[in-house]
């Protein structure tokens, strides 16, 4: 039996990528011996025929690199794992640790790095950019020193020009999990918006609060459920008509799909910077899966599945008239409304489903074992 490692400093023990998906697809196969190891100071556990080992948490990303990386590394040496699949940057010392005595590793790249450092609200312009490029040196250094990396198709580009085995793994809907969110007739008098994930400037919540406020203006009540944890200042503003802004912080994906039921659009409004631009986001696919029309960013990338589905309205990501237009048209128009949800449904069953992309992973495991 291969003993198979997945290491995270950051994420939680349930994250939907790295346990829900691939620590739980691979644990479904008897040759695999899956441990998660994280850092949140909890118990020890055993879920989905996976072992959850925990270090201590440090809360401070300063502590987090000093401190819980040792005790990472310390426990990875007593798992005694053959393969180690990393999933944070910051675990890349600790990967070429492992690498060194003979352990195969693999890179699970989330974001495109170099890209997303420059989207740090907590750093000024200056450092964004020194860090930025400070990464990308070190990156091309260390990269070939691994045996996989695993990106998402839109920037895997990066990585293909300095490293040939690069692998292409989409983070996409678990279709067996969603489809009970999927109802088979929304209620016409509920104008509710769902949206998932971190609340910040650069994922639109400025624009789209002003979008907000001109169906507001406009007499249309809407109400924008805003799933996710916060991480500006920014105060949402009260309405004069009706509409309701509100904000449930992180929660499991369970929880934040019940809210979908009452919801008849999924918003995803990322701003024109290089890291959302050439990368999928993952919740357009989930408000697919479960039924939602979806308004978002018109880049090339999104545009080309929104049109050829036609599951929803792509809108300039800047301009809060043309995203309270989308609402309103999606709102306005319940029987449009319906055939884009099946359209997107359709759409994930067909191209864009974990089931698919779960074949990929035990084809790279099977390669990594007969190594």
């Amino acid at each position: 039996m291969t003993k198979i490692t997945h290491i995270t400093s950051v994420h939680s023990r349930y994250d939907t990528r790295i346990f829900m998906k691939e620590c739980s697809s691979l644990a479904k196969l008897d040759k695999y011996q899956i441990t998660l190891l994280v850092a949140d100071g909890k118990s020890n556990e055993i879920k989905n025929n996976v072992s959850i080992v925990s270090v201590k948490k440090e809360n401070s990303r300063f502590l987090r690199i000093l401190i819980t990386s040792k005790l990472i590394y310390k426990k990875s040496l007593e798992l005694d794992s053959e393969i180690y699949h990393i999933h944070d940057p910051e675990l890349i010392p600790i990967g070429l640790k492992l690498e060194k005595k003979g352990k195969i590793i693999v890179f699970d790249v989330h974001e495109n790095i170099v890209e997303q450092i420059k989207s740090k609200e907590y750093l000024s312009p200056f450092l964004r950019s020194v860090m930025s490029s400070l990464y990308k040196f070190w990156d091309k250094k260390v990269i070939d020193k691994f045996n996989i990396v695993l990106a998402e198709n839109s920037y895997n580009d990066v990585y293909d020009k300095h490293k040939k085995n690069c692998i292409t793994i989409l983070n996409m809907p678990q279709i067996e999990i969603l489809s009970k969110y999927i109802i088979e007739k929304r209620d016409v008098l509920c104008n509710e918006i769902l949206y998932v994930g971190g609340v910040t400037k650069f994922r639109g919540m400025v624009e789209l609060t002003q979008a907000v406020n001109i169906l507001d203006s406009n007499k249309m009540k809407v109400k924008l459920n805003l799933i996710g944890p916060k991480f500006s200042d920014y105060i949402f503003p009260d309405f004069k008509n009706g509409s309701i802004i509100k904000e449930y912080g992180f929660l499991p994906l369970s929880e934040a799909y019940k809210i979908s039921l009452k919801c008849k659009i999924g918003v995803s409004i990322l701003h024109p910077i290089s890291n959302y631009m050439k990368s999928y986001s993952t919740k357009i696919f989930e408000y697919m899966s479960i039924g939602l029309p979806v308004v978002t960013s018109n880049f090339e990338l999104y545009k080309r599945i929104i049109d050829t589905y036609k599951c929803g309205i792509c809108v300039d990501p800047l301009n809060p008239q043309e995203i309270a237009d989308a609402i309103n048209y999606i709102i306005s128009n319940p029987c449009e409304a319906e055939k884009m949800g099946r359209n997107g449904i359709e759409a994930v069953k067909e191209m864009y489903n974990w089931q698919i992309e779960e074949k990929k992973l035990f084809k790279l495991y099977q390669d990594l074992s007969n190594e």
